[in-house]
């Protein structure tokens, strides 16, 4: 290892590019569904030898966008290349000249995820020094990129870094107290403790080795304390509430065709209705019938036949929550002409009426709407979701408060991905629903990536997350990130289960980020000693 940490701090130009890339790309093998977490040990300490071989420069400009940037910048490009690179996927359900595209499209997020890394890995560069400091450093650095990437611009807070630590259940519930922005400051300290064992420097071993001891001693901690909070929290399932949870499969290149539609309700309804097994009741004993994002694909107004065949489907006493575009209306009942649709959740009753909906806030850049699209439009480039203006954004989060159900908070796929932002609704509600589409991602593991992300928020916010997607994962996530049933990528049929009631409310919920705010200062606080010794052997 110190050969190899020497050649990281002594290389320069396209080979320390190209070695800071690769480990990024190493590094991305933590994330989810891979969870290597050992990959993290290898990458990061690359990261640390490279920047300890930086060179320092003196103006602005030159320390923003110098050598640490660049290093910072190569091995961002490298993890979200890897990490995110399933969203090449979606590319190919139009097929054509959008193939030509897909690379670049996939390299370009890529790097513009990668210029917070690049920022904050320069912010870590200027409080650099050669003991334990930098580490904190790079951590308190990095860990505000991270902040910046999930909350600028909308915010793209998919592959934090923090996930790495979640492998499981039982280490989920570190999230419970400092959300996966704390884990992600936790991830980069213990994972760039190898950095500190060599080179050797004339240290003695204990020396060496205790940091790196330490950050074992700390995953074992959290795997211990997550199996002590998993034993000792029961959880109790909500009386009198059975949801059955629709999954279609429906092909995206099909969904928005006209001529499917009568298919497409034909089979969400049979999937409704269907019994499983002879102790499955089919409707009579459900509460909740659940179907996913965008289940039905057209305005209601248009298809009232098959409006109609919905509402003789269902029972009396149900709900049925399904996705569904939706026309925006005016104060005078009537649709408002050249408005732009709604992406919702509708809550019909049992006589096919819909009591209640929502819309939409948060939506997907170049997915639901396009940045400067009168000017993109141009050049014939559309966002990939269907509808040629693009979608509003709704105004604001709110529960469903329906009668004989527990308050709902619906979410809208990549909704659930932000990490204390699902609104300050999610404290009324009983459980969060989710109704996604991940069918432009099939065959990929952004469907498992994004089903992890809703496992997580469950453990954050102390609430069972319900599930909902057309293609996979559908599942009934109870508040401790377990899976109480679930139904696969790409399986046809339907699940049933009942969600387990909140848990009292958990550090994460009631403080959000202020405890993570108080890592950053503490590593500050750790950064800046050191920092301060270098300036003065310097002078």
């Amino acid at each position: 290892m110190t050969a190899v940490a020497e050649f990281a701090m002594l290389s320069h130009g396209w080979r320390r590019i190209l070695m800071i890339v690769c480990a990024g790309a190493l590094a991305a093998l933590s994330a989810p569904p891979v969870f290597f977490l050992v990959a993290l040990f290898f990458a990061m300490p690359v990261l640390v030898w490279a920047l300890d071989g930086a060179e320092r420069k003196r103006s602005v400009l030159t320390v923003a966008f110098g050598p640490a940037f660049r290093i910072g910048l190569s091995f961002g490009f490298g993890y979200f290349l890897v990490a995110l690179h399933w969203i090449g996927a979606a590319f190919f359900v139009d097929g054509g000249v959008l193939l030509i595209v897909m690379p670049f499209a996939v390299a370009g997020l890529a790097l513009v995820l990668a210029a917070f890394w690049g920022a904050g890995i320069a912010l870590a560069h200027i409080f650099w020094s050669n003991g334990a400091g930098r580490i904190f450093a790079l951590a308190t650095a990095l860990t505000l990129a991270e902040l910046a990437r999930g909350f600028l611009f909308t915010g793209f807070p998919f592959d934090l870094l923090g996930y790495a630590l979640t492998a499981n259940p039982e280490m989920m519930q570190s999230a419970s107290l400092v959300g996966v922005y704390g884990l992600t400051f936790i991830a980069i300290v213990i994972s760039a403790t190898p950095a500190l064992v060599w080179p050797a420097a004339e240290r003695s071993l204990v020396a060496r080795i205790l940091p790196l001891f330490t950050a074992f001693a700390v995953l074992a901690a959290q795997v211990g304390w997550g199996n002590y909070r998993i034993n000792e929290t029961a959880t109790k399932p909500f009386d009198d509430v059975v949801l059955r949870i629709v999954q279609p499969v429906i092909p995206q290149d099909v969904k928005w065709q006209t001529f499917a539609r009568e298919e497409t309700v034909t089979r969400l309804l049979d999937l409704s209705v269907m019994q499983s097994n002879p102790d499955d009741a089919g409707l009579d004993d459900v509460t909740h019938l659940i179907w996913p994002e965008a289940a039905i694909p057209f305005f209601l107004s248009d298809e009232p036949e098959l409006l109609a065949r919905i509402a003789r489907t269902l029972p009396d006493d149900i709900w049925l929550l399904t996705g569904a575009p939706r026309q925006p209306y005016g104060a005078n009942g009537e649709i408002v002409p050249g408005a732009k649709p709604f992406n919702s959740v509708l809550a019909f009753n049992g006589e096919g009426e819909v009591v209640t909906s929502y819309d939409k806030t948060h939506l997907v850049p170049f997915g639901e709407y396009l940045p400067f699209g009168d000017a993109l439009r141009q050049f014939g480039i559309t966002q990939l979701v269907e509808g040629s203006q693009g979608w509003d954004a709704g105004a604001e989060r709110r529960v469903f408060q329906l009668p004989g159900s527990p308050a709902i908070l619906p979410l809208v796929c990549y909704e659930i991905v932000f990490p204390g932002g699902l609104g300050a609704p999610v404290a009324e509600a009983g459980f969060i629903l989710v109704v996604t589409n991940d069918a432009w991602f099939d065959g990929s593991v952004g469907l498992a990536q994004h089903f992890h992300h809703a496992r997580v928020r469950a453990v954050e916010e102390g609430k069972s997350v319900v599930r909902a997607a057309n293609s996979g994962i559908s599942a009934i996530v109870d508040p401790l990130g377990r899976i109480d049933v679930m139904m696969g990528e790409g399986m046809v049929g339907a699940i049933k289960g009942t969600p387990a009631q909140p848990l009292s409310p958990t550090l994460f919920s009631q403080y959000r980020h202020w405890p993570v705010f108080a890592m950053l200062v503490f590593g500050a606080s750790v950064a800046v000693p050191g920092w301060r010794r270098r300036l003065k052997r310097s002078d």
